[in-house]
C-alpha cells in the first residue's frame, strides 16, 4: 500500500495514497495487503444485490450435489474484491478505469477462505489526448491462504501524472 502525508498547513499533513503515473514501473510487482476472508454474509449479499440466482452460491443442498460437494463464492464477489485490494496500490489517483480483459477463475474460493491479490505493472504510456495523465495496465492475480491462484485479470486505467490528481487540487 502506497501511504504518505503531504503538508497542509502549519503543523498539519494529511494522508495521502496511491501512484502517480511516474511512479509506476513495468515489471514491478505491488502485493496488497491485508487479504480478506470471505463469510456466508459476504457472499449472500453480494449474490442478492447482484441478483444471481445461481443456486451455487445460496443453496447448501442443491451445493452438496456438485462436484465441490459445497457452496462456491460468487466469481463478480472475488473480481470485485481483487479492484478494491488493488485500489491504494494501483489506481487511487486514477482519473478512470479503462476497462478489464481475460479475466479468469482459475479456481474456486469458498466460504472460510481468504483472498490476496498482487498487481503486477505490464505496461505504461503516455496519453495522446490528456498531457497531465498517462494509462497504465497491470495484471492483478489473487491467491487463496494456500497460495493457490484462483483468478486473474489485466486492466487499464488513465492515472494522473505528478501534481494533477483530484486531490492536488483539494485545499
Amino acid at each position: 500500500m502506497v501511504q504518505s502525508a503531504k503538508k497542509v498547513g502549519e503543523n498539519r499533513y494529511r494522508e495521502t495514497f496511491g501512484r502517480y503515473f511516474e511512479q509506476f514501473h513495468v515489471g514491478d510487482i505491488y502485493e496488497h495487503r491485508p487479504g480478506k476472508t470471505i463469510t456466508e454474509y459476504d457472499n449472500h449479499l453480494f449474490t442478492l444485490m447482484t441478483m444471481n440466482t445461481h443456486p451455487m452460491h445460496f443453496d447448501d443442498e442443491f451445493a452438496k450435489k456438485s462436484e465441490f460437494g459445497k457452496c462456491i463464492v460468487c466469481s463478480p464477489l472475488t473480481v470485485a474484491l481483487m479492484v478494491g485490494m488493488s485500489v491504494t496500490d494501483c489506481s487511487q489517483k486514477a482519473i478512470a478505469n479503462l476497462g478489464w480483459d481475460d479475466i479468469r477463475m482459475t479456481k474456486p474460493l469458498f466460504v472460510g477462505d481468504t483472498l490476496y491479490a498482487e498487481s503486477e505493472v505490464l505496461d505504461k504510456r503516455e496519453s495522446k489526448s490528456r498531457p497531465t495523465q498517462g494509462i497504465v495496465t497491470i495484471k492483478t492475480k489473487g491467491f487463496n491462504q494456500d497460495g493457490e491462484q484462483v483468478c486473474q485479470f489485466i486492466r487499464k486505467m488513465l492515472i494522473a501524472k505528478e501534481g494533477h490528481a483530484v486531490e492536488d487540487k483539494i485545499d
